[in-house]
């Protein structure tokens, strides 16, 4: 069985927490941060069992960076 190390983000959004994986494009839900955080490492379980090689990125020391942006 392989191992890898993944970073996630996790936020509110409305009623629910969103957990996003950074390494790889999943991402899930819950009710709250805990849940959020066990669906998505069910569903990236998931994710690595149905893809042989995915194209993982290596991301090093991530930081939350707000920006403000001006659009029409």
């Amino acid at each position: 069985m392989k191992t890898i190390e993944i970073n996630s983000a996790v936020w509110k959004e409305g009623d629910y927490f969103v957990a996003q994986c950074l390494n790889v494009d999943v991402s899930s839900f819950g009710n709250s941060k805990e849940d959020a955080l066990a669906n998505l490492k069910e569903a990236l379980e998931l994710f690595f069992e149905d893809n042989a090689h995915p194209d993982i990125t290596l991301i090093e020391k991530p930081e939350i960076v707000g920006t403000t942006l001006s659009y029409a």
